[in-house]
């Protein structure tokens, strides 16, 4: 008897290692929430992607923590917009052996368009930029980093993901290809909703506070007039707040978006509009929102 179960017990020990032990997880780090967001519909069910960008903070304007070193340096999977865009992120990606770094912008059929000036945007430098928009996940020069608001380039994230992950962990590939169906389906859903939402007033006037829409307005054909600034950490000139306010008053109706979370004294069009101009404010993104949330809303 005790040599039967010895015997037993050498033949399961010669075996065990010719069986898959359970596969780990890969750590994946994602640079700002909307890019969280989609990798967390991804591995829903499977693991959690962690944030470096997290609360309210800019990513124009963030310091890398001690904190975020760390968990940068145990990942193995960063996903993020661009190198140019989160450049706090190029540093300590740089040189990294055994590190998948996915980024939109640099992704087959990525729509990536050009920045913008500041003030009075015509006819003619949209059209400029349109043309000069990459369409093969290629780009030269500085770039418009909101990629994510066409709703085509969230989509190519999610697939990218997908498919690293499952190369990674096999075991969940089925469950990230899942997961990367039904968020694929929701924002085409919602790419629809939105379109026809949007429809009747794609030829109505507005000027945002930073040119970071972009993306959305040539998805959904909108008439943007302007920005009061390229870069929401600096202050606009006294000059382009004096061309705006002239152009509200040519354009006659047309609507001022202001962000909260911004200087309300930088928003001087938005105070001193014109009369039959309508002013408004983008809501605030909620802090860490839920991805159901993100998607769908």
């Amino acid at each position: 008897m005790g040599k039967t179960r010895t015997l037993a017990l050498a033949l399961l020990a010669a075996i065990t290692p010719l069986w898959p032990a359970g596969a780990e997880v890969p750590k994946v780090m994602a640079s700002i929430q909307p890019i969280h967001s989609l990798v967390a519909a991804v591995m829903q069910g499977v693991g959690t992607p962690g944030l470096v960008v997290t609360g309210t903070q800019s990513e124009h304007t963030y310091a890398l923590k001690p904190s975020d070193a760390r968990a940068l340096a145990a990942a193995r999977v960063v996903v993020l917009v661009d190198e140019n865009y989160e450049t706090f992120l190029a540093k300590p990606l740089k040189g990294r052996d055994k590190l998948d770094v996915i980024a939109l912008a640099d992704l087959p059929g990525a729509h990536v368009l050009p920045t913008r000036k500041g003030g009075i945007w015509e006819s003619d430098e949209d059209h400029h930029a349109h043309e000069a928009g990459g369409h093969d996940g290629h780009h030269h020069g500085a770039m418009d980093g909101h990629l994510w608001l066409d709703p085509a380039n969230a989509r190519l994230l999610v697939a990218a993901v997908a498919d690293r992950l499952g190369e990674l962990d096999p075991e969940h590939a089925e469950t990230y290809q899942a997961n990367a169906d039904t968020t694929i389906l929701k924002l085409s859903g919602l790419d629809m909703q939105v379109q026809a939402k949007l429809y009747p007033v794609m030829d109505k006037p507005f000027v945002v506070f930073h040119d970071a829409y972009q993306y959305f307005e040539r998805r959904y054909n909108l008439s943007a007039a302007g920005s009061i600034t390229v870069d929401p950490d600096r202050p606009p000139s006294v000059k382009r707040m004096a061309a705006l306010r002239d152009r509200l008053k040519s354009l006659g109706s047309a609507c001022v978006f202001r962000e909260p979370q911004f200087p309300l004294r930088w928003s001087i069009p938005w105070r001193n509009r014109p009369a039959r101009a309508r002013a408004c404010s983008i809501p605030r993104a909620p802090t860490s929102p839920p991805v159901r949330t993100t998607i769908s809303s």
